[in-house]
C-alpha cells in the first residue's frame, strides 16, 4: 500500500538507527506512521510504502517498509519545504520571497542555476552559495537513499551506509559493493553480494572473494571467538561462501590482503623453530592481541616486585575474620600484593571471592585504591555483594561513550585510571577489544589481579584470554584446588570438581542441592521441568520462578531451548499482549535475554541515565505494541526497544549453556536431551552445574550424563594471544642481551 502525503509534524526520532514516528498529511485526513525514515523536515512530501497496523495504546498507525522523496508541487509546499529547516539561511519569509520570484520553477532554479537567487534582494553570492549548497547535498541524500532502497536495502541498512560514505555512497557502491562487508557495521557477505548481483558485478571478481575472506574471519570472531583461523580452514570457509570449486582464487588473493594491511598472515612454529601451522587474523585482531601481549608484560614489569612478608598480615586477617586461609589462598594474596600482574583461578567452592575479599582488605589498609570490575552486569552485581566493594562493569569502569558511532572511552592511555590496583573477576568473558581498553586506560605502576575458571567454556567473545594468559607460563598463576569446608556439604560443588576430573557425579536424590531426574521421554522431560519450575522448586528454594534458570545443551528438539520456552511462557505467562520477532513469540511480562552487546541504546535507572545493553543481559518486558517494546533489566534498568533494536532479544525463560556464561543462578534446571558428540562434552556439563548457588536439578536419562562426563571434547579456540606474549619476551631479552 502506497500513502503519499505531507510531513506535518515528527513526534519522535531516534538519530541512531533512524527510527521515527510522524504524522502525515495525506489525502484521506491526517495519519501517523513510523519506521525507519532518513532525515526528513517538516513540509516535505514523501510517499510511503507499508501497511496500517492497530496499536492497543495507540490506535492505528501506518508501518512504513520504504520511504520516497517527492518533489512539492505546489506554491505552499514548495515554501513549505524551503522554510522547513533544512537549508542554512532559508526562513519562513526567504522562502517566501524566493517562491514569489521564481514560482513554480524554484526547485528548477535552485538545481540548474543557483547563481539567480542573487536576483532576490537580501542574497548575496556567498548566501546563495550556502542555500545552493544544502539544496544540492540534501537532494543527494534523497537520492542515495533512494538508489540503495532500489537495490534491496533497507532503509536502516542505507542509513548506516550513508553514514559511513556520505556523498560518496553511490559511486563506492557501484564500483565495489563489497567494501561494504568491511566498512559497515551489520552488512554482511550475502547483503553485499545481493547488491553487487543487481548492479552487474561479476561474480568471480576478486573484489567478491577478499570480502568473502573478510566476512569468514568476522563470523569466526563474532560467532566462535577465534581471532585467527588456520590457513587451510580459512579457505575451505570461504569456498563455501562464494560456492567455489577450486581455491586458486582465494589463495591468489591473500597476498593482495596482506600487502593492503587487510589481513596478517602468522606463522606458528613448534619448541624447535618449525612451522607448524599458518593462520591467517584480521589485522585489527591481530594488531589487538599483540597490543595485549605488549601491555600486559609492561604493567607486570612497571609495578614495583616488593617482595614483602606479609604472614603477619594474613594472621590478623584470619583473626579479625575468623577464617582460616588455605596455604594457597595465602600465597595467592602474598602474589597479588607483590607482583604487578597475577592470575588466579579455580572451580567453585576453592574461595577465589574470599581471596578477593582478603586483598581488598589488605590493599586499603595500606592505603592503595583498588577498583573491582568483571566483563558483565550480573558478574559486576555478584562481585559488589560478595566483597561490600563497588564492583563495574569494565566498559562502565572505563567510561565508554558511543556516541560518536564508534566506541570510545573517558580513560585510556591519555588519561589513566585513579588506581593502585585493579581486580578483575570472570576475566574469561571479557573479549580482546574490552581488556586492550582495559590495559591502556592501567596507570604506571599499579597492579592487575585476574580472576576466573579456566576450566569452564570459553567465553563467545573474540579471544581466549585466561587460557592463553596461563598457557604462556609469563604470569604468576594460583590454581585453587582446595574445596573449602564450609563448602564440602554442597553435592553442587562436590559433583562440579568430579565433573572435571571426568569422575561421575554422586547421585543421591536424598541431597540438598543435586539432583538427577532420569527421564528419557523428551515430551515428559517439558512436562517435569514446567512442573518444577511452577509449583515443586519454588516451595523448596524459598524463590520464585523468576531466580529459577532453565539450560540446554541444544536449541532444536522436542526438548531444546525452543520447545523449552514456549511450554514454560505457556505456563507461566499464557496471555496478554503479544508480538513475534524473528519467529518468537513475546508476550508483556516475558522474560527475555540481550543476545548481543549494543553500546549505544539507551537507558534509565531512576534518575540515572546511560547508554548500552550487553549480550546475556536478562530483564523482563513490561510494555510492547507494534513499534515499541520496554524491557526492565534485573539491575533495576528500564530499556526502550524500537523494530530495529529488539530483534537482538531471544525469549530466556530457557536459554543455552552457552548463553548462560558468566552469570549465576539461586537453581539450575538442566535438560539434557540427545545431541551431537561435540556439543554434548564434560566442559559443557561442568559450566552448567556452576551456574547454580543453591540447587542443580537434572532432567534427562543418565546415559547422557554418562556420556558428558566421559567426553573430553573442547572445541580448539584459535588465538594469538599466547603466541604474542612469547614473542614479546624474547624481545625483551634481546634488548637486554640476553
Amino acid at each position: 500500500m502506497i500513502i503519499k502525503g505531507i510531513v506535518e509534524n515528527i513526534v519522535f526520532r531516534n538519530e541512531e538507527n533512524g527510527y521515527t514516528v510522524v504524522n502525515i498529511s495525506a489525502e484521506d485526513g491526517f495519519i501517523t506512521a513510523f519506521g525507519i525514515f532518513p532525515i526528513i523536515r517538516e513540509g516535505e512530501v514523501l510517499s510511503l510504502v507499508g501497511e496500517f497496523r492497530v496499536s492497543p495504546k495507540y490506535g492505528e498507525q501506518f508501518e512504513v517498509t520504504e520511504v520516497m522523496f517527492e518533489a512539492p508541487t505546489d506554491r505552499a509546499g514548495i515554501i513549505n519545504y524551503l522554510a522547513s529547516g533544512l537549508f542554512k539561511g532559508v526562513g519562513a519569509v526567504t522562502a517566501e520571497a524566493i517562491v514569489s520570484h521564481f514560482g513554480l520553477k524554484t526547485l528548477e532554479i535552485l538545481e540548474k542555476a543557483p547563481e539567480r537567487l542573487t536576483e532576490i534582494k537580501g542574497i548575496g553570492a556567498l548566501r546563495a552559495k550556502d542555500i545552493a549548497d544544502a539544496f544540492r547535498a540534501h537532494s543527494e541524500m534523497q537520492n542515495t537513499l533512494l538508489f540503495l532502497q532500489k537495490h534491496g536495502i533497507s532503509m536502516g541498512q542505507s542509513l548506516k551506509i550513508y553514514r559511513a560514505y556520505g556523498d560518496q555512497t553511490r559511486d563506492i557502491v557501484t564500483e565495489n559493493p563489497y567494501r561494504l562487508v568491511e566498512d559497515v557495521e551489520g552488512i554482511g557477505f550475502l547483503t553485499a553480494d545481493k547488491i553487487a548481483e543487481k548492479l552487474g558485478v561479476e561474480r568471480d571478481s576478486d573484489f567478491r572473494v577478499m570480502a568473502a575472506i573478510t566476512h569468514v574471519l568476522q563470523e569466526a570472531a563474532s560467532r566462535n571467538g577465534h581471532t585467527c583461523l588456520p590457513a587451510d580452514k580459512l579457505i575451505s570457509e570461504t569456498q563455501r561462501l562464494i560456492r567455489a570449486d577450486t581455491d586458486e582464487r582465494i589463495r591468489g588473493c591473500l597476498p593482495y590482503m596482506q600487502i593492503n594491511d587487510k589481513i596478517k598472515l602468522y606463522r606458528q612454529r613448534n619448541e624447535s623453530g618449525e612451522i607448524v601451522r599458518e593462520v591467517y587474523a584480521l589485522s585489527v585482531n591481530y594488531n589487538m592481541e599483540n597490543s595485549i601481549a605488549a601491555k600486559l608484560l609492561k604493567i607486570d614489569g612497571e609495578a614495583q616486585d616488593l617482595d614483602i612478608n606479609i604472614d603477619g598480615e594474613l594472621d590478623r586477617y584470619e583473626e579479625q575474620n575468623g577464617i582460616k586461609l588455605h596455604q594457597k589462598q595465602r600465597e595467592a594474596v602474598t602474589l597479588a600484593l607483590n607482583k604487578g600482574a597475577v592470575v588466579l583461578t579455580g572451580g567453585p567452592g576453592t574461595g577465589k571471592t574470599t581471596i578477593i575479599k582478603c586483598i581488598l582488605s589488605l590493599m586499603n589498609a595500606r592505603g592503595l585504591k583498588v577498583l573491582l570490575a568483571a566483563p558483565t552486569g550480573r558478574a559486576s552485581k555478584r562481585l559488589t555483594e560478595a566483597t561490600a566493594g563497588e564492583a563495574k562493569t569494565i566498559h562502565r569502569l572505563l567510561g565508554m561513550d558511543f556516541s560518536t558511532g564508534k566506541p570510545t572511552f573517558k580513560f585510556n592511555e591519555l588519561n589513566h585510571l585513579d588506581a593502585d590496583a585493579v581486580i578483575v573477576d570472570e576475566i574469561s568473558m571479557a573479549d580482546i577489544y574490552i581488556f586492550n581498553a582495559l590495559l591502556k586506560a592501567m596507570p604506571s605502576g599499579a597492579r592487575l589481579v585476574l580472576v576466573g575458571d579456566k576450566d569452564q567454556l570459553p567465553s563467545v567473545a573474540a579471544g581466549n584470554i585466561l587460557a592463553d594468559i596461563i598457557g604462556s607460563g609469563a604470569i604468576p598463576v594460583i590454581s585453587l584446588t582446595e574445596i573449602y569446608r564450609q563448602e564440602a556439604g554442597s553435592l553442587i560443588v562436590v559433583n562440579a570438581h568430579r565433573i572435571n576430573r571426568g569422575e561421575m557425579p554422586l547421585i543421591d536424590n536424598s541431597s540438598k542441592d543435586f539432583f538427577v531426574m532420569n527421564i528419557d521421554d523428551e515430551n515428559e522431560q517439558v512436562e517435569t521441568v514446567v512442573s518444577l519450575l511452577t509449583t515443586r522448586l519454588p516451595g523448596y528454594f524459598s524463590c520464585t520462578p523468576r531466580e529459577i534458570q532453565v539450560l540446554a545443551p541444544v536449541k532444536k528438539g522436542g526438548a531444546g531451548v525452543h520447545s523449552l520456552n514456549l511450554a514454560i511462557q505457556k505456563a507461566l505467562n499464557p496471555h496478554g499482549k503479544e508480538i513475534v520477532i524473528n519467529g518468537s513469540l513475546f508476550r508483556e511480562g516475558d522474560k527475555v535475554m540481550q543476545a548481543s552487546n549494543n553500546y549505544n541504546i539507551q537507558w534509565k535507572k531512576g534518575n540515572e541515565r546511560g547508554e548500552g545493553v550487553f549480550n546475556g543481559d536478562i530483564g523482563y518486558i513490561t510494555y510492547l505494541d507494534s513499534d515499541i517494546l520496554e524491557v526492565e533489566f534485573e539491575d533495576g534498568k528500564t530499556v526502550i526497544y524500537d523494530s530495529e533494536t529488539r530483534e537482538d532479544l531471544i525469549p530466556a525463560y530457557a536459554v543455552s549453556v552457552h548463553k548462560s556464561q558468566g552469570s549465576e543462578f539461586k537453581a539450575v534446571i538442566l535438560v539434557l536431551s540427545s545431541g551431537g558428540y561435540m556439543l554434548l562434552n564434560r566442559n559443557l556439563l561442568y559450566t552448567a552445574v556452576t551456574r547454580a548457588r543453591e540447587g542443580v536439578i537434572i532432567v534427562g536419562p543418565v546415559r547422557i550424563l554418562k556420556r558428558m562426563v566421559s567426553n573430553n571434547y573442547v572445541a580448539e579456540r584459535y588465538s594469538l594471544l599466547k603466541e604474542f606474549i612469547w614473542e614479546n619476551l624474547r624481545k625483551a631479552k634481546l634488548l637486554k642481551g640476553e
